[in-house]
């Protein structure tokens, strides 16, 4: 059988998700680099917030190796005991505060969500959502239910009811959440609305008004998490905790794996009434687990966390320019605003021509997307930022 270049392959039979993609054939990755043959391009978006570790971490790659001789899939989740999964959860739970104590594993965010969705209907009884306005979590019938930007959803309509949507940091707009809301959404730094943090008033409101309510407050850090904030998780920044944590992207260590964490009386009515209330084959695949438990374990015993401020401020320090209206974000997870979305769009382009693998946000498509492994070092974010600045200074020229 004659097969076609990979080129046509891609565009002929794998499905697209838009009509420009940017079509670059990655042949191998290392490090924070990335290669198209004998083209090398830094990569300063991590996979969104994926490889947190950097590509092919020898690490992760020798857990993924070692549980592959052991075995891979076995049975649906939550029958046999698989050490990687066990392990992982009780890790995960000696980091976390008490009440975030039982994990349950999913293969994807958006998976995450629906079950976060699930369990708070099951545990409160009610079918109300507050989510924040710009928000992004996920696509699945769910999880595109929390967003408010119809552009995205009224194409797949009809969609869950009963949502509500605040602004960001409003506190005015908190008293929508009353005894009929099952729990509130929130990203403690807002993904695709450009990497805006919450303040500490607004999650603090928050969570004040979910407990008098008994609504379920639930932070997705699906972007944030495992340590992209300079904390393992961003919700440590503030010292609030939520009644549910989502996790996927860097969770995963390069692998597919979601969760959503609650405490084990919470999770417990997924048990019963009905039995398997949730249920996934593959959730917690062991791979996936091991290699999740790799990275969990080199972001502490390697210390990464100790330098993701100093990085975040030489990128603050070194990327001064006229075009550059601020900068957003925390850590390893910053946002340049531009005037406006065209002449972002042109920096991109011409970055990614040079070897600097960046993007924007679906919400902000005038700023651009910094999200590099953690791993990276000085001289990495000083040849990205020359990168960048050098081509905005093309991008001014007529």
């Amino acid at each position: 059988m004659h097969l076609s270049t990979n080129r046509s392959a891609f565009f002929n039979h794998v499905a697209q998700t838009s009509d420009a993609p940017l079509a670059i054939e990655i042949t191998h990755a290392s490090g924070v680099y990335m290669y198209a043959n004998d083209k090398q391009y830094i990569d300063c978006i991590s996979g969104i917030s994926v490889s947190n570790l950097g590509h092919a971490n020898a690490k992760i790659n020798e857990a993924i190796k070692h549980q592959l001789d052991k075995h891979t899939h076995l049975m649906v989740y939550g029958e046999l005991i698989q050490s990687p999964q066990a392990l992982l959860a009780e890790r995960l739970s000696q980091l976390l505060p008490p009440t975030l104590n039982n994990v349950y594993f999913v293969n994807s965010g958006s998976e995450a969500i629906e079950g976060a969705m699930k369990l708070a209907k099951r545990y409160t009884k009610r079918q109300r959502f507050v989510a924040l306005k710009n928000a992004y979590h996920g696509s699945t019938q769910g999880a595109l239910s929390l967003m408010s930007d119809a552009y995205f959803s009224q194409a797949f309509t009809p969609l869950l009811p009963g949502i509500s949507f605040i602004d960001q940091n409003n506190l005015e707009q908190i008293d929508c959440i009353d005894q009929t809301v099952a729990a509130v959404f929130v990203e403690p730094v807002m993904g695709e609305k450009g990497y805006e943090p919450c303040t500490l008033e607004f999650l603090r409101a928050l969570r004040n008004k979910c407990n008098e309510t008994g609504s379920l407050l639930i932070f997705d850090e699906i972007q944030s998490g495992y340590g992209r904030t300079g904390k393992l998780f961003a919700f440590e920044h503030y010292d609030v905790l939520p009644d549910v944590l989502v996790l996927a992207k860097g969770f995963g260590g390069g692998m597919p794996l979601g969760a959503f964490i609650a405490s084990d009386s919470i999770m417990s009515v997924l048990k019963d009434n009905p039995v398997l209330g949730h249920i996934t084959t593959f959730g917690g695949h062991p791979v996936s687990c091991a290699a999740s438990l790799a990275a969990l374990n080199c972001i502490i015993d390697d210390h990464l966390l100790s330098n993701i401020e100093g990085k975040e401020t030489l990128f603050r320090s070194l990327l001064k320019h006229e075009k550059i209206k601020f900068i957003s974000g925390k850590g390893l997870m910053l946002a340049i605003h531009f005037e406006d979305e065209v002449f972002c769009r042109k920096v991109i382009d011409a970055c990614v021509s040079s070897g600097l693998l960046i993007d924007w946000f679906l919400y902000a498509p005038n700023k651009i997307r910094l999200a590099p492994p953690l791993i990276i070092e000085e001289r990495h974010i000083q040849d990205i930022c020359g990168i960048i600045l050098e081509n905005i200074s093309k991008a001014m020229q007529p």
